[in-house]
């Protein structure tokens, strides 16, 4: 799957990573070249499941959420290869993330992982969510890639 039908919805997502709702964070995935970048997005929306906690007087999409959604970005970009169709990513390590925008509803929440290093099961990727163009998360994530257990 070097390169796919593109953009991918929620229903060819779940046919290349592992995640589900409610923790399924991508709702498109609009550039794919598998084992070097990816780019999805997230529209946020009021009813996310996080808003009524925090904040329920000013909603805002947790930080964390947005590297879980630059993580499952990555996991596309990384899973779309042969040889870890069916598998699973695993965080290995979170470096020099920095939160730089708040993310509230209504917006889109773009989500780009560049590949810095994929070596048999262990990738290390560049990763920036934005919102217009303003960055509002980036860093490097690292992860271990499972495959599928026969």
């Amino acid at each position: 799957m070097a390169r796919t039908q593109l953009p991918l919805d929620r229903d060819a997502i779940k046919r290349v990573i592992p995640h589900r709702e409610p923790f399924l964070l991508l709702d498109r995935v609009v550039e794919l070249e598998a084992g070097v970048r990816a780019v999805a997005e997230k529209d946020v929306r009021a009813e996310d499941w996080w808003f009524p906690g925090h904040f329920p007087d000013r909603p805002i999409m947790p930080g964390v959420m947005q590297v879980e959604a630059l993580a499952q970005t990555a996991a596309v970009c990384a899973m779309a290869m042969p040889e870890f169709q069916g598998g699973m990513g695993l965080f290995a390590g979170i470096d020099e993330i920095r939160f730089k925008r708040i993310v509230v509803p209504g917006e889109t929440l773009r989500l780009e992982a560049v590949m810095l290093k994929l070596h048999r099961a262990f990738g290390r990727a560049k990763v920036t969510a934005s919102v217009n163009g303003e960055v509002s998360t980036e860093g490097e994530i690292l992860f271990v890639l499972q495959k599928e257990k026969k």
